[in-house]
């Protein structure tokens, strides 16, 4: 038996940050049902032209909502909260990532459904909190990465900010979220009551930066972690590799002795790393060329046996197909309606006796309204009411 089995959780989100959420606890067995908006659904369902263009599945809306089922309620009307709060109350977990009061307005709010369902997990997922001077907006990742000093924190050498192409603040924040829910759940075993969980991507943001955001705190010192050693990115004969000086005294003599080159640390005043440091530019000029006339297996075979940290620089598409990648099973196999079964990313959770599971693919719009509202004691002439727009 899949841990959650026996738990129903309404799903009340779009896009990213709150379906993570949902998924993760759909992983673990518990029954997700998608609440989405008459005709159009989740934004996500459209945000990907290839598949707009050929009449397939969003790849996006799959990556983050398998193991759901679709239920089309226009939450406009009083039929649509009717039914939205019928199912609440005999639910265990409520997800939504609308923004602050949009729930309240819709009769939706966490003190509205806890006075039907005192064992309610209500789980709230914002862009910036529920209340303070910025909860009013809509949160998005580059926004957040912008706010929030990750991306003034990776600038380049030129001081240009640096944004991150994937949205890991919207998966963190879903990952943190899920495991609020779950906190939550399990101290309802011991008082019986349910209560309310929420974070927000500006939270995850911050929190993400823990380290940094300690130095600047207690001492007022900025972290650029890739300069704090003999570190760098070079060139090679037919691609990239990073080369690391992390937890070595002394690298620059392993990176000598790996290309095969006189000692640098042998000349005076390059004897300890902190000599060295100043000199990392001139270091990395000699070292170029070298890299360019060694092939990215070569390098990494020469300089891994010299015990230093080193990886090719990957596109995506590479990493995917990487043998180790594989071998952990980040790669899984789920089915599609009306096409071929397709890849996607696994769970990265690992547990030993019951492990995640994808039971089924990302569901069609509206797919499962009619059978779930009849499990909520709907009658068939009630249905089309509660779900035309």
């Amino acid at each position: 038996m899949a841990i959650l089995d026996g738990f129903t959780v309404i799903e009340f989100s779009e896009v990213y940050q709150a379906p993570v959420a949902a998924q993760v606890l759909g992983d673990f067995g518990a029954t997700v049902i998608k609440v989405e908006r008459p005709e159009t659904g989740d934004l996500l369902r459209h945000m990907d032209a290839h598949a707009n263009a050929h009449g397939l599945m969003c790849s996006y809306f799959a990556a983050a909502n398998r193991n759901k089922e679709s239920v089309v309620l226009n939450l406009k009307t009083a039929a649509g909260k009717e039914a939205a709060r019928r199912m609440a109350q005999n639910a265990d977990v409520l997800i939504h990532n609308y923004r602050p009061g949009a729930m309240e307005r819709l009769g939706l709010g966490y003190e509205d459904l806890s006075a039907l369902n005192a064992r309610l997990v209500y789980a709230s997922a914002t862009g910036y909190g529920e209340s303070g001077p910025l909860s009013h907006l809509g949160g998005q990742d580059l926004a957040i990465q912008s706010l929030s000093g990750i991306a003034m924190g990776s600038a380049d050498a030129d001081g240009s900010p640096r944004l991150t192409n994937a949205p890991s603040i919207d998966f963190c924040s879903g990952m943190v979220l899920a495991q609020g829910i779950v906190l939550a759940l399990l101290e309802r075993e011991r008082s019986g009551r349910g209560q309310k969980v929420s974070t927000s991507l500006l939270d995850t943001a911050v929190a993400m930066q823990g380290l940094e955001a300690s130095s600047y705190l207690m001492y007022n010192q900025p972290t650029k972690w890739f300069d704090r050693t003999l570190n760098f990115m070079f060139q090679t004969r037919d691609g990239w590799i990073t080369l690391l000086g992390f937890f070595r005294p002394n690298p620059l003599q392993l990176i000598c002795d790996a290309l095969g080159i006189p000692d640098e640390t042998q000349l005076p005043g390059m004897e300890t790393l902190a000599q060295q440091m100043p000199h990392r530019e001139r270091l990395a000029e000699k070292f170029r060329p070298y890299f360019l006339e060694l092939t990215t297996d070569e390098a990494l075979s020469r300089l891994q046996a010299r015990d230093l940290i080193c990886m090719p620089i990957l596109d995506l598409d590479d990493t995917l197909q990487l043998e180790q990648v594989r071998h952990n099973g980040m790669v899984a196999t789920m089915p599609l309606d009306g096409q071929p079964d397709c890849e996607v990313v696994n769970n990265p959770v690992r547990l030993s006796r019951t492990p995640a599971s994808i039971r089924r693919g990302p569901p069609a719009l509206g797919k499962d309204t009619a059978a779930v509202l009849k499990r909520y004691g709907f009658a068939e002439s009630e249905i089309s009411e509660i779900t035309s727009k």
